[in-house]
């Protein structure tokens, strides 16, 4: 039975009421709380706006360029991103993706995977509709003997089913799956062809040979917003209205949502945005723009190194419910890896303090001794600003990393200089150019299974330091 969007946003609403929680309207706050409403729900909910803008992109509108699969089935992308992938900002481009978007509700799904050899880093991440990253499969976590991994919704129960190597439980209905595959270099990739052919996904009734059990309801999707749009419209709590019908509320939330519901937002409710009154309109508009605010103090912060992705990925016990972090993470690098699967070592400012430009040119050096500590392996990868995304460039190079290091000049000390600029640094130098764009840039690096040594801070990155 498929439900109209209006009649399943009312099931939801008539099931809120029985449970005590009646919709409530913009008017049981004053402009001023509702500026400060808001703000607070803005920064909670930005993560889940954006990650559903992706998940309908990926997993609902078959029109879109960016579209995967349906839900509930495994789509491989033999190739690692370009610029031409545009719905995620800062992707990265060492590993193909192998993407899938869970629907829950009726039943768990069961992912299998082969034996990989050891010397092949891969994951599977699991990002809830929160988008914490509430669990891993993988070569750091169950290791590359292969096995059958379950992932059940908040609602199932019962012991673990025969054949399945570990469950993993999400507190929300609707689930992506990120799957990383190591690529040694491109004559490698008929062999993680091999792998990702070898990734099966499906129901439990299906792996188990038994019966199915009755559909959920079919989900009308809203449209989502467009990148933009999330930044100024009010329609963006409506989005959100729509995502927390599939998020049962965390009991460390409840008091939060009590506080939201003073606006119109919670899950199966609706803000008439035509109809507030112009001062309730700009105190929220007014309480957007204090959260953009407030990501921009914090983005100080991280520029500066005092605060590092490493904080702002995880599971929502390692973030605290700190939701400015977990904005920061979305708009920074959304559905990044937790800290001890990736860490982000960021190069948004030189030595100097001043934000990197394509009009300048910079070196990044590494000792032979102090390379970067990784289990996996690490690599540099440059984005344009202010969109985040791969930099198109003549020698199609995104990203410079280990598996590379044997094409790498190196330096008399026997370390490495790379050179970070628009232009070619030369036909010797090339070999070690990192190409950007012509204007504002960033470079992220990766240490994918990071060591001891990088978690506890005794290795630094190096500085990038601009030419004269």
């Amino acid at each position: 039975m498929k439900l109209s969007r209006r009649k399943f946003a009312w099931a939801c609403v008539a099931a809120l009421s029985v449970a005590g929680v009646t919709p409530a309207q913009s008017a049981d706050a004053t402009p001023e709380e509702a500026r400060a409403i808001a703000k607070d729900a803005y920064i909670y909910g930005f993560p889940m706006v954006d990650s559903y803008r992706i998940q309908h992109a990926y997993f609902v509108d078959e029109k879109n360029p960016e579209y995967k699969a349906p839900w509930n089935q495994l789509k491989n992308i033999p190739r690692v991103y370009t610029p031409a992938d545009t719905a995620v900002q800062t992707p990265n481009s060492d590993t193909p993706y192998s993407m899938l978007g869970m629907d829950l509700r009726a039943e768990p799904i069961v992912l299998t995977v082969p034996q990989i050899e050891k010397e092949r880093y891969f994951s599977i991440q699991f990002i809830d509709a929160y988008t914490f990253n509430f669990d891993y499969a993988g070569s750091r976590t169950t290791g590359n003997d292969g096995g059958s991994f379950m992932v059940a919704g908040p609602g199932w129960k019962g012991d673990t089913p025969a054949g399945v190597t570990k469950v993993f439980q999400s507190e929300t209905d609707l689930v992506t799956a990120a799957y990383r595959t190591q690529l040694f270099n491109p004559e490698d990739l008929d062999n993680v062809k091999k792998i990702q052919d070898a990734y099966k996904a499906q129901p439990l009734s299906a792996f188990l040979g038994q019966p199915a059990p009755a559909a959920a309801p079919a989900i009308d999707f809203v449209k989502p917003l467009s990148p933009e749009d999330e930044r100024k419209s009010l329609e963006f709590f409506n989005i959100l209205n729509f995502v927390l019908q599939f998020c049962p509320t965390n009991p460390s939330e409840t008091e939060l949502m009590a506080r939201f519901a003073k606006i119109g937002v919670g899950a199966g409710k609706t803000i008439d945005v035509a109809a507030l009154s112009p001062e309730m309109k700009a105190a929220m508009e007014q309480g957007v723009a204090d959260a953009w605010a407030d990501l921009e103090a914090l983005r100080k912060k991280i520029d500066a190194g005092t605060v590092t992705s490493g904080e702002m990925f995880g599971t929502r016990e390692y973030l605290k419910n700190n939701y400015l972090y977990r904005m920061a993470a979305a708009v920074l690098g959304i559905y990044g890896n937790s800290v001890q699967e990736a860490m982000y070592p960021i190069y948004a400012i030189d030595a100097d303090g001043q934000k990197l430009d394509g009009a300048n040119r910079y070196t990044v050096h590494f000792d032979a001794d102090k390379m970067p500590p990784v289990h996996a392996f690490w690599s540099l990868t440059m984005y344009d600003l202010p969109a985040s995304l791969l930099v198109a460039n003549p020698i199609n190079r995104y990203l410079l990393n280990e598996p590379m290091l044997p094409q790498f000049v190196k330096d008399a000390d026997g370390g490495y200089t790379f050179y970070v600029q628009n232009e070619s640094p030369g036909k010797d130098k090339e070999p070690n150019w990192l190409p950007a764009p012509k204007g504002p840039f960033f470079v992220a690096m990766r240490l994918y299974w990071p060591e001891e040594a990088a978690l506890d801070g005794s290795w630094k990155h190096p500085p990038m330091i601009k030419a004269p």
